[in-house]
């Protein structure tokens, strides 16, 4: 029995909203819009070329990661200011449960304010659900540096939070 691909809009279907939500946490809502639409412009074309025992989750999640990545160099090429970070929502723009919105925001912030490489590791991580060897994958390095820059951003943020 040969394995293949699912059609590409059942993928899209089941990580759609996954790949919504770590764009918004990663660029904000605006940026994520245009993000989301190219991480699957992207994707469709490479598609035909990806083996078919491929984990499709964290392919997707990790172009949507370096498409982001593309939105914050942009931003620092054209000193933008960067847009606030907003708490993650579902694909309707609805926001997540959050009993504290003011701390939520503050999170949010926070991580926004962290390092790349430490900021996407945490986004993938706690956004994307994203084990440490696909985090490492997405963002370019070993396994070993991955889990390092997830506890280095999570490191900073218990700083920022507790001190807030």
């Amino acid at each position: 029995m040969t394995l293949s691909l699912p059609p590409f809009q059942n993928m899209i279907d089941v990580h759609g909203e996954d790949v919504w939500r770590v764009l918004v946490a990663s660029v904000g809502k605006d940026d994520a819009e245009d993000c989301y639409q190219e991480t699957f412009v992207s994707a469709l074309r490479a598609y035909p070329k990806l083996r078919p025992d491929s984990d499709l989750r964290a392919w997707i999640l990790t172009i949507a990661h370096r498409k982001a990545l593309d939105v914050h160099r942009g931003r620092a090429r054209h000193a933008v200011p960067v847009a606030e970070i907003q708490e993650p929502a579902d694909s309707n723009g609805r926001p997540g449960p959050s009993p504290n919105s003011d701390r939520d925001d503050g999170l949010w912030q926070a991580v926004h304010q962290l390092p790349e490489r430490q900021r996407s590791a945490v986004v993938l991580r706690f956004v994307g659900d994203l084990a440490h060897s696909e985090i490492a994958t997405a963002i370019g390095c070993s396994e070993e540096a991955a889990r390092r820059s997830l506890h280095e951003g999570l490191t900073k943020l218990r700083k920022e939070v507790l001190t807030a």
